[in-house]
């Protein structure tokens, strides 16, 4: 695997919309934050963790220094730890997993990518940017079957939640490499579902795995995540981020919080029950009559519902902003509320 250049842009790139940009929402629904009777927005349109990791203050000394190799090591081996990466596997930080979304394609020569969809948006885009064909797929059995040299996974997926099996996966990755490509496997909201987690089986050429820090942890703005890999592609990787890719806040952030068990597996328990009582006002509610949950993981719930955009124009106007999706108009995720006033902000905006 060499580092190419990119021979293609795509020159009218596709604006991906997300979740979480609030003032696009104020301007839309036309009512400043602090109108709202509660005096905020209930921001349902991420899946990232509503109740973050209790961070101590930031020592100031790590706004003022370059962060020190030392710094780097201790993080890397808190996340190996925590994410049960194999001996064999190198691991490599960078500023937020979209980072290496956008970087990955590019440590490829242009060639053909299918891409199990429907899925997160951002990985089509960036390997259109790096000039590669992309082929959309919807089983990963479709994806073996196929002639493309690279694949990508999203798993569990985002929007849908759906799973895929460590077994299966692994022999799409031996089918990649046979083909002189690689798998990518984004596993971004893996931390609630650890055992679907490949990263136990890197470290053979060919596979790739994306995990993020911000998503399970609550602290998306710190921009932390790391690709686990082979040693020759983590050198390439590290080479392309170039030195202090990651800041010293994010390490420490990192080391902290990858470290406390006791915080993740009663996050991970919490989020469980969260999802659960987030299902009941779903498929209780009144405006929502005939909403379906069809997927989604401990972080988000994905529904279906024939009146999806007069539900989130309802609930845009009641201050509670989800997620809407313009490539399936009947389809909306919910984030996790936070704590039972939210749960209750959103069932009574829920009743007709």
């Amino acid at each position: 695997m060499t580092n190419a250049a990119i021979t293609h842009l795509n020159p009218k790139p596709h604006v991906i919309s997300h979740g979480g940009d609030i003032a696009a929402a104020t301007a839309r629904f036309g009512v400043p934050a602090d109108d709202w009777p509660e005096g905020y927005w209930l921001d349902l349109s991420t899946g990232i963790n509503p109740n973050p990791y209790p961070l101590a203050p930031i020592p100031e000394n790590l706004l003022s220094k370059l962060p020190g190799t030392d710094d780097m090591e201790r993080l890397l081996n808190a996340a190996r730890n925590y994410y049960g990466v194999a001996d064999n596997a190198e691991i490599v930080a960078a500023p937020g997993s979209q980072a290496l979304v956008g970087l990955v394609p590019e440590l490829f020569k242009p060639a053909s990518v299918s891409i199990l969809g429907p899925t997160y948006g951002e990985h089509e885009q960036c390997w259109i940017k790096a000039g590669h064909s992309v082929m959309p797929a919807d089983s990963t059995c479709a994806q073996a079957a196929g002639v493309t040299n690279y694949a990508v996974v999203v798993n569990p997926n985002n929007p849908t939640g759906t799973k895929h099996q460590v077994d299966g996966l692994l022999a799409l990755s031996d089918e990649m490499y046979e083909r002189g490509g690689a798998l990518l496997v984004d596993e971004a909201f893996a931390d609630v579902q650890p055992e679907l987690s490949l990263c136990p089986h890197a470290g053979t050429p060919g596979l790739i795995i994306l995990r993020s820090f911000g998503k399970f942890f609550g602290l998306g703005g710190v921009r932390l995540g790391f690709a686990i890999t082979d040693n020759n592609t983590a050198t390439i990787i590290k080479d392309a981020l170039g030195p202090w890719a990651v800041s010293g806040p994010a390490i420490w952030a990192g080391i902290s919080a990858f470290s406390d068990n006791k915080w993740i597996e009663e996050t991970k328990a919490q989020l469980a029950d969260n999802a659960k009582k987030l299902d009941l006002i779903l498929q209780s509610s009144s405006i929502g009559e005939g909403m379906e949950i069809i997927g989604g993981t401990s972080l988000f719930r994905l529904v279906h519902h024939d009146l999806a955009n007069e539900i989130f124009e309802r609930l845009g106007r009641a201050g509670i902003l989800i997620r809407p999706f313009d490539e399936n108009p009947k389809w909306l995720r919910f984030g996790i509320p936070a704590n039972k006033v939210d749960f209750d902000r959103l069932e009574n905006a829920l009743v007709i």
